[in-house]
């Protein structure tokens, strides 16, 4: 029988608690430490003590429970409850005007706004989830849609909380930051590393990633990791803190809940505010004692960030500015093109290798016919190059100065060298393209992102065998590899009995993959991995999806009108209406379709009507009102169409107004919408 804790132990076990997560916030967060390591030492050894002789003591937020004492077996994968996007990049200032342009297009009623900017820690997005204080989850960035839950090994990282450090804490908080390796860290554990002929991290990023991935969380804590919060995602109205109303806010409401936030930032009222901090930063980081790539803008209006909302990748409201990447010179020998499986044409520059960021490059892109044109490029000139996002490596200027005489101008083909067809440049796009859909080099894409990891995932198709399906025509779309036989593969070079039989295995395989990976594989443009899951759970099965118009498409939350268009476009196609007939038959069979929204009720008074909401409202927020009517049954979509129910209508409402009145569209004020969805409530 477990013994009984007395008082005074259970007491003392609490003040030891208390005590020790205040010298840690004082260490790890303030960098104010306020307890000598030999005290903070012999009273984490009297916790521990106590928690081994009494085990009903030891709490979630115990100092104690940062380290786990077994190795985890695996990760496993967590849905985020909102998406994680990344950010989209500036590389100069320029390139942040553009952006500020285009924000402010989306809200001709704004002519400028603030912006907090903050340096970008080189390190890895964490989403961290507090419920009633307490840190129940901690889960990686992953694909935006769901990420690793990693959160033993969170834990370990003292200047994340165990518990929030309120009194009246939210029933359920988000936060989400940076966690990264300081410099003299990853200088110590790459010396551990060489010391005992272990590889060599190359970066403090590349070290922080696998860190986070270790399944011993004791391995974790010896690497003292940091972190910076940089985002806070409160309910409403819930708790003891007042939503934020700004970023600078939320800032200030982080380090109240005990995190430690970066702090170089500034408010910037303009462009050239930022400008400003940025230029100041370019040199001054090479002293911070972490690594950062340039600096983080965000509009600093909350409620203009949920107004603007995102693109199909980015949100709208924030971008990174990013500092030049590392420049190196080479010499262009050869420009070739690639036709990718869009029949998009990119001009490829065959380089000299050269060491550049880490690695060997020895091609770099020329992106399009504009940027080659620029360039002005010779084979043999001299040439610099720079990955882009330190990640892709571009030819970024020439020294003309030393061009070889006789040099030969670079020129893009005129007709496309996979299939001879002529290439062409539609109108009001950068990207020349092959438009013959029999195109080897398009049929070649089409089946090597089916058998993608991301998409079907079909384990051993890989790009040679895919390129000797097409040489010997056993193939010539992605519903041909349902009905190959071992027999026929056994004709290909080096494909022996066991090989084949492995291979039509992996492809009845993949007919089990859901919904959404099929979606992805289609490869239908702009829709990406993260988008076919949200177009998946949306529309759950492929005729709701081919039929659906452009403005339903675009009333899914992350998806804008152009991946809508391109979706609703690529139905349309007979050939990708063939395409999907043949994997309806049941002999392939592949997953068209998914589980139904579950628990939706059908009998919902605003059931099968479309709203559309434009201006202020008096009193309830775009998402109050969204939310009101979507408990109602209803939809509130981003356009107005003829299949528009109603529009409702606050201060400066704009265009959505005058179309709506042009289609004789029934008109609410919000007093009329409160009116109608109380009266089919109770009806």
């Amino acid at each position: 029988m477990a013994e009984t804790v007395p008082v005074d132990r259970r007491q003392r076990a609490q003040e030891l608690r208390s005590q020790l997560q205040k010298a840690s916030y004082a260490y790890y967060v303030l960098d104010a430490p306020d307890l000598p390591d030999e005290v903070y030492d012999r009273l984490y050894r009297e916790l521990q003590d106590l928690e081994t002789q009494y085990p009903e003591l030891v709490t979630p937020d115990s100092p104690t429970q940062r380290v786990g004492e077994r190795p985890a077996s695996q990760f496993t994968a967590l849905e985020h409850n909102i998406p994680l996007y990344s950010l989209e990049n500036a590389f100069d200032i320029d390139e942040y005007r553009q952006w500020e342009g285009r924000w402010q297009r989306q809200t001709p009623d704004i002519d400028s706004a603030a912006v907090v900017a903050e340096l970008k820690i080189d390190g890895n997005a964490l989403a961290l989830t507090y419920e009633k204080g307490l840190l129940t989850r901690g889960v990686t960035r992953g694909d935006g849609i769901s990420g690793e839950d990693i959160t033993q090994n969170i834990r370990t990282i003292r200047s994340i909380p165990l518990r929030l450090q309120i009194d009246n804490p939210p029933p359920r908080v988000e936060v989400r930051g940076e966690a990264f390796i300081p410099n003299d860290v990853f200088d110590r554990i790459n010396a551990d590393r060489q010391a005992n002929g272990e590889a060599l991290f190359a970066n403090p990023r590349n070290a922080a990633a696998g860190t986070l991935r270790q399944l011993d969380s004791r391995v974790v804590a010896q690497r003292r990791l940091d972190f910076f919060a940089y985002t806070l995602l409160l309910p409403e109205g819930e708790g003891g803190l007042t939503l934020p109303q700004t970023q600078e806010d939320s800032l200030a409401a982080l380090q109240t809940l005990g995190f430690k936030v970066n702090p170089n930032r500034k408010l910037c009222p303009t462009a050239a505010d930022v400008a400003q901090f940025y230029d100041q930063w370019d040199e001054a980081r090479t002293q911070l004692p972490y690594l950062t790539d340039g600096v983080v803008v965000k509009l600093n209006d909350l409620p203009l960030q949920e107004r603007l909302g995102f693109t199909q990748k980015f949100p709208r409201w924030a971008i990174a500015l990013k500092y030049p990447a590392e420049e190196v010179p080479t010499i262009l020998q050869d420009m070739t093109v690639q036709i990718g499986r869009t029949g998009a044409v990119t001009p490829v520059a065959e380089l000299a290798p050269v060491k550049l960021a880490g690695t060997t490059v020895s091609r770099a892109t020329l992106h399009n016919a504009d940027r080659l044109a620029e360039l002005n490029l010779y084979k043999g000139d001299t040439v610099i190059v720079r990955k882009a996002g330190e990640i892709i490596p571009e030819v970024v200027r020439v020294l003309s100065d030393l061009r070889p005489e006789g040099a030969q101008l670079c020129q893009l083909p005129t007709h496309c060298p996979e299939c001879g067809e002529t290439l062409v440049r539609p109108v009001n796009e950068a990207v020349t393209r092959c438009i013959n859909p029999s195109c080897p080099a398009i049929v070649r894409g089409d089946l090597i992102h089916w058998a993608s990891r991301q998409a079907l995932d079909i384990a051993g198709l890989g790009e040679k065998w895919i390129q000797q399906l097409l040489a010997q025509n056993l193939v010539s779309s992605v519903a041909d590899l349902y009905e190959l036989t071992v027999e026929e593969l056994l004709s290909l070079e080096r494909m022996g009995q066991k090989s084949a039989q492995n291979l039509v295995d992996a492809i009845a395989a993949s007919k089990s993959q859901p919904w959404a990976r099929v979606l992805f594989g289609l490869g239908i443009r702009h829709v990406g991995a993260v988008n076919a899951q949200l177009l998946a759970k949306q529309f759950y099965t492929v005729d709701l999806l081919a039929t659906a118009p452009p403005e339903e498409i675009e009333s899914v939350y992350g998806i804008g009108p152009e991946i809508a268009y391109s979706v609703y476009e690529w139905f349309q196609a007979e050939a990708n209406k063939s395409l999907i007939t043949r994997l309806k038959d049941k002999k392939i069979g592949v997953q068209l379709e998914g589980a139904p929204p579950s628990d939706e009720p059908t009998d919902l008074p605003m059931m099968g009507k479309t709203f559309v909401l434009t201006g202020t409202l008096p009193t309830l927020s775009r998402k109050e009102a969204k939310a009101k009517i979507e408990e109602s049954g209803g939809k509130v979509t981003g356009s107005v169409s003829s299949k528009t129910s109603y529009v409702v209508v606050g201060v400066d409402a704009g265009s959505k107004l005058a179309k709506a009145e042009k289609l004789g569209i029934q008109r609410l004020s919000e007093d009329d919408l409160l009116t109608l969805l109380q009266q089919t409530a109770s009806s």
